[in-house]
Order: C-alpha cells, then sequence, then structure tokens
C-alpha cells in the first residue's frame, strides 16, 4: 500500500510539475526521443517504490521477527511487475491532468477503490458479484495474493506465475497508453 501510494504520487506528479513549471517544453526539444524521456520518468518510481518495499520488508523480518518463507527473488520480481503497472497508470493519470492539483485529486479518487478492491480489506469471495468483476482490472489485487504466497506459505514462482499475467497485461496497455499520450503532447 505503501508502494501504491507513492509511486503513484511520483509518476503522476512528474509530468504535471513539468508542465507547470513551464519546463516540458524544454524538455521535449531536448535530443532525447519522447521514448527515451518517457523511460526516464517511469524508472525512478519503479525503483523508489522497490526501495521501499525492501526497507518495509526489512522492518518486518529483523525488527518484528516475521520470517520470510519464500524466496526474495520472487518477492521482488512481483513487486517490479506490480510497480511497473502502477507507475503506467500514474504516467496516465498525468498525461490527463492539467496540473498537480488535479493529479493529486485523480490519484485519490484511484487509489481508494485500488485498496478497498484489493482484498487486503475485505476477502474477494465476499464481495458482491459485480465488484469482483472490478477486481480483475486491479494490479493491487494480484499484488497482494502474490506477496501474501510468498511471504506467508513459501509460494515458489511455479505457484504465483499466474498472479503475473494480469500485472504484465495492466503494464502493457497503461505503459504504452501513457506512452502514446506523453509522445502526443496529451500531456
Amino acid at each position: 500500500m505503501v508502494s501504491l501510494t507513492q509511486v503513484l504520487a511520483l509518476a503522476g506528479l512528474s509530468v504535471a510539475r513539468e508542465r507547470e513549471q513551464g519546463t516540458f517544453d524544454q524538455l521535449m526539444v531536448t535530443p532525447l526521443t519522447p521514448s527515451q524521456i518517457f523511460i526516464g520518468k517511469a524508472v525512478p518510481p519503479v525503483l523508489i517504490g522497490l526501495a521501499q518495499s525492501m526497507i518495509v520488508l526489512s522492518i518486518s523480518v529483523w525488527w518484528f521477527g516475521v520470517a520470510l518463507a519464500g524466496s526474495i527473488f520472487t518477492l521482488i520480481l512481483t513487486m517490479i511487475f506490480f510497480l511497473m503497472s502502477i507507475v503506467g497508470i500514474g504516467l496516465a493519470t498525468s498525461a490527463v491532468s492539467r496540473d498537480m492539483q488535479q493529479v493529486m485529486v485523480y490519484n485519490f479518487f484511484a487509489i481508494m477503490p485500488m485498496i478497498l478492491l484489493s482484498g487486503m480489506v475485505t476477502p474477494i469471495k465476499n464481495m458482491p458479484p459485480a465488484l469482483q468483476v472490478f477486481t480483475y482490472i486491479n494490479p493491487m489485487r494480484f499484488a497482494i495474493d502474490s506477496v501474501r504466497r510468498i511471504y506467508l506459505e513459501g509460494a515458489g514462482l511455479s505457484l504465483i506465475s499466474h498472479n503475473y499475467i494480469p500485472l504484465l497485461l495492466i503494464a502493457a496497455v497503461a505503459m504504452p497508453l501513457a506512452a502514446w499520450m506523453f509522445r502526443h503532447k496529451l500531456v
């Protein structure tokens, strides 16, 4: 949840801030291609989210003594896929926003349903069938399930790889959509 909030805000605010300060047009006339600029806006939030996740993992293992039952590699891979999908959503949010305040409002309205429909607060099986359908477009649903299974059950890559498909699909839709909006100056 910490990574979701921070990464969505960082990705969303990065382009909006450039536009508000008037430096976005200067950025577009540099020798870098729009794809390179997009990658430069996408990679730092993923790295920051991954670092935050590892800090929280370290605190839970060393301070609270909750042992990690699964593989650290599988957990990191899961977080990378999750963060890629969140960065795509954050950059797409930034592309449709005029300023940083609008990004924050859009992020708030995206974060609340993501958390409530992730299975973290209420089990997905206990939700009404109509809401269960909406959980399939929520990357946090698949990340929560994977992290729980890796951390508590010791599930390996083969047991949670089915959760990677929706995460990668969400990233495969959100990232190119954000890049397209970024490239066509809809931002």
